[in-house]
C-alpha cells in the first residue's frame, strides 16, 4: 500500500482548500492514509507533514504500522494531546483553519477540540474528501478484495449443507460463520443474514432462533473481512417445491440484476444503474416491492461511497468496487434478493463474485 501518495492526493486536496490542516478521526480513513489498524487515533494532516496520535495501548503497534506519518503516543486524552501538539506551534498555527470529518467527531468532541485550540485556530467540518479517494481502489487494494470475495463465497457452499427443513437460522449463520474463520477470515463484513419464510420479506433480517420450513425462500447475505478488506454476497434459495409464482419473482429479480450490471460502465451515473434495474422490476409488476437502493460501495467498510440509488449523480470510474443487489419483498409471505460484487475496469465491468445464480430448491 502506497501510504505516502495517498497522503500527498491529501496534501494537494489541502493546497485548494480553505484549510491549513485537516484532521482525521475515522478509524477506516486513518487505516487508508497511514496504516494503523488500531481502535484509537487520530492523523494530523499538514501541508508539510503528518502527525499521528494514539496512546500507550498501541505505542508498538503504532510504530510498527504506521507509515508516512510521526508518531505521537499521548500520555492524557486524545483530542488533549492533539489541541497541545497545535499550540506548541504557537506563532505558526495562528490562523489555522483546521478541518475535521463531520461525519464522524461528535459535536461534543468538536467542541472540546475548539475550546483546546489556541486563540487565532479555527475548526470547520470539512468536506468527506477521503472517502471520496477511497472509491478508486488500486491494485492492491483490488486484490484484497477479490480474496475476500473468493472466501465469502465458498460460505453459501456451507449453507447449502446445512439448510434444510427443521434448522434454525441462526445455526445456519453459525456453521458459516464457524467456516468463515477457520478459513481465515479475520471476522464477518456484518451480522449474517439468514431470513427464511416470511422474514425473508425482510431486507436486513438477521439469522434469528426461528426454524426453517418448507414452502418460502430463505435469503443469505454474508460476507467476510480479509486483510482489512469487506466482501459481500446475497442468494437466495427456495424450500421444498417452489410455486410458478415463486419461479417468476426470482428470475425477475435475476434479470433486474443482469440489467444492472450490463449498464456499469466508466461514464454512467450510478442512479442509471439502479434506474435499470428498476426498470425490469416495473415491467413485471414488481417495481414497488423494490424497496431499497441496488447497491453501494465496498471496501475498508461494508458500506461506503458512492450509493447506487435512484437520483444519484456519481459517475463510474475504473477501480470503484459496488455491489449490485436488487430484490423484491412481499411482507408477511417471502422476499427475494440477488447480490454481486462488481468492479469498474477501463471497459466496462467485472464481476467478482463467481456463485451460480440459478434457482436452487432445497
Amino acid at each position: 500500500m502506497n501510504f505516502q501518495d495517498r497522503q500527498k492526493q491529501v496534501r494537494e486536496h489541502l493546497a485548494t482548500s480553505r484549510f491549513e490542516a485537516l484532521l482525521i478521526s475515522h478509524l477506516p480513513n486513518i487505516r487508508y492514509l497511514c496504516g494503523f489498524t488500531g481502535s484509537a487515533g487520530f492523523l494530523l494532516v499538514r501541508e508539510d507533514r503528518s502527525v499521528f496520535f494514539t496512546d500507550v495501548r498501541y505505542d508498538t503497534q503504532a510504530h510498527e504500522e504506521v507509515k508516512g506519518a510521526k508518531v505521537v503516543i499521548a500520555r492524557k486524552a486524545l483530542l488533549s494531546a492533539v489541541g497541545e501538539w497545535i499550540a506548541a506551534q504557537r506563532k505558526r498555527a495562528r490562523g489555522w483553519t483546521i478541518g475535521i470529518e463531520g461525519d464522524h467527531l461528535t459535536v461534543g468532541e468538536r467542541n472540546r477540540l475548539a475550546d483546546l485550540l489556541p486563540s487565532g485556530v479555527r475548526v470547520k467540518g470539512a468536506s468527506a474528501a477521503v472517502e471520496r479517494q477511497r472509491m478508486i481502489k488500486d491494485q492492491d487494494e483490488l486484490g484484497r478484495i477479490r480474496a475476500a470475495v473468493q472466501l465469502g463465497a465458498g460460505l453459501f457452499d456451507r449453507a447449502l449443507e446445512v439448510l434444510h427443513p427443521g434448522v434454525k437460522e441462526a445455526d445456519v449463520a453459525a456453521e458459516m460463520e464457524y467456516t468463515a474463520r477457520r478459513a481465515g477470515a479475520e471476522e464477518m463484513s456484518f451480522p449474517t443474514i439468514i431470513a427464511s419464510g416470511p422474514r425473508s420479506a425482510l431486507p436486513h433480517g438477521r439469522a434469528s432462533s426461528q426454524t426453517i420450513a418448507p414452502g418460502g425462500f430463505v435469503v443469505c447475505d454474508f460476507g467476510v473481512i480479509l486483510a482489512g478488506y469487506c466482501s459481500d454476497q446475497t442468494r437466495t434459495v427456495w424450500v421444498g417445491t417452489a410455486s410458478a409464482e415463486a419461479h417468476r419473482a426470482y428470475e425477475a429479480v435475476r434479470e433486474a440484476q443482469q440489467a444492472a450490471i450490463n449498464a456499469v460502465r466508466p461514464g454512467t451515473r450510478v442512479g442509471e444503474v439502479d434506474g435499470e434495474a428498476r426498470k425490469v422490476l416495473r415491467k413485471e409488476g414488481l417495481g414497488r416491492y423494490f424497496t431499497h437502493s441496488t447497491g453501494h460501495g465496498v471496501g475498508l467498510e461494508i458500506h461506503e461511497a458512492p450509493r447506487v440509488a435512484a437520483g444519484q449523480e456519481e459517475v463510474l470510474k475504473p477501480g470503484m468496487v459496488i455491489t449490485i443487489e436488487p430484490g423484491v419483498y412481499f411482507p408477511g409471505k417471502w422476499g427475494v434478493r440477488i447480490e454481486d460484487m462488481v468492479a469498474v475496469t477501463a471497459n466496462g465491468c467485472e464481476v467478482l463474485t463467481p456463485t451460480s445464480k440459478d434457482f436452487v430448491a432445497i
